[in-house]
């Protein structure tokens, strides 16, 4: 009985010693037994301040899990900043997060300026900048900028839808075109030029752009409304496009107007600019709208007004940043859990960037999250939508821009 024992004893140890990585625990900045530290900096103040309740419903998002065991045996704690949209504010407090904070990674970053300026710091570093809120085409770049993804519709892919809709059912518009100069806004008139193609350069009758620091954007408007142009391409944030909104009904003007969807919240946007003024404007749309009476009886947009009522009662669900947010903190948690017990920088990264058709909650009926390591962009489909006064009323099939369908 003994030589067995002996024998039985010195088996598992041969057992154990051949398979290490079945009790080995990889593990980087932010990350114990118990928790995993990430962070983020937010427009909490400043010209995009509307942005702001998104990381607030991220957090609560984080607090449900963690209220139901965290993930994988792990709390998840975020640790959120106002950068107030100020560039060197971010930079400012992004390096706080990773050489104070010692986040594993920094994730949901609203905006395109924001972003930019940390960009090249934290893949010099290589701290995963990951599922930002922006949806402009330098974050597709996993060549340069390996560690930085997005998760917002891609707004080159958005112009061109709205070029693509166009075509189809106002061919000879007089086109005129008003954009935030920055990188997000020169993106979305890319791609609505490459859209329309060789009549870009016949439809469109008018480019102006607008500052952020501007009080506001009536010159701009007036400008566009001047130039006889009788379809109007908004580009704008919350602020701007609820004002461009506004003064376009002012002036008793009534183009075609599509507002791209970083400004197509009901609570941020439309009802700011009034719903009369509103009704009849066009956007491209990824996600459902909670106040759509479509999606009542769903089962993901129940649980998320069910959280909603419990764990954010602030948040207002016709708030376009709300659902914006809840979609990039289950993607988040995704992500965590994919990654086991080997949470390293290097793996959450891998998870990140070999995403297959995720159904996330509140998504389209249609329409998925992937992303490949040779390409970062999370979206390939959009539905146009017009606003009825109440709600987004979808308008034809959902458009799919990638040839690998």
């Amino acid at each position: 009985m003994t030589i067995r024992v002996a024998l039985a004893a010195a088996g598992a140890f041969m057992l154990v010693a051949t398979h290490p990585a079945t009790a080995q625990k990889k593990y980087e900045p932010g990350v114990t037994d118990t928790e995993v530290k990430i962070g983020q900096t937010m427009p909490y103040s400043g010209p995009a301040s509307a942005y702001g309740t998104q990381g607030r419903i991220e957090e609560a998002y984080y607090e449900m899990i963690n209220a139901k065991g965290g993930v994988n045996g792990r709390k998840i704690k975020t640790i959120s900043l106002d950068d107030a949209y100020s560039p060197p504010k971010t930079v400012e407090q992004t390096r706080r997060l990773v050489e104070q904070d010692e986040v594993l990674a920094i994730i949901g970053t609203i905006g395109t300026p924001t972003n930019s300026a940390i960009q090249k710091y934290l893949n010099q570093k290589k701290v995963p900048q990951l599922f930002i809120s922006t949806g402009a085409a330098k974050w597709d770049d996993p060549k340069n900028f390996p560690w930085t993804t997005a998760l917002y519709p891609p707004y080159q892919m958005e112009g061109m839808i709205f070029a693509k809709y166009l075509l189809k059912n106002k061919p000879n518009a007089k086109l005129g075109v008003f954009s935030q100069n920055d990188d997000a806004g020169k993106d979305y008139v890319k791609g609505l030029k490459d859209g329309l193609g060789e009549k870009a350069k016949t439809m469109i009758v008018k480019e102006v752009t607008y500052e952020v620091s501007e009080p506001t954007v009536d010159s701009q408007i007036v400008a566009l409304k001047a130039s006889g142009a009788d379809t109007l391409f908004t580009m704008a944030t919350p602020k701007f496009g609820a004002q461009a909104i506004r003064k376009v009904h002012e002036l008793g003007w009534k183009p075609l107007n599509f507002v791209v969807s970083v400004s197509s919240s009901i609570k941020g946007v439309m009802e700011p600019a009034g719903n009369e003024a509103s009704t009849g404007v066009l956007t491209a749309l990824a996600f459902k709208g909670p106040t759509d009476p479509t999606w009542d009886g769903a089962p993901d947009m129940k649980e998320f007004k069910e959280f909603i009522a419990k764990w954010y009662p602030r948040g207002d669900i016709a708030d376009g940043s709300n659902v914006t947010g809840y979609i990039s903190a289950y993607m988040t948690v995704k992500i965590i859990e994919m990654c086991g017990d080997d949470l390293t920088r290097e793996n959450l990264l891998k998870q990140a960037t070999n995403l297959n058709k995720v159904v996330a909650p509140l998504l389209l009926p249609g329409i998925s999250i992937s992303t490949r390591p040779d390409r970062y962009a999370p979206y390939t489909q959009m539905q146009v939508a017009k606003f009825d006064g109440k709600t987004w009323v979808p308008e034809g099939e959902v458009f799919n821009t990638d040839s690998e369908k």
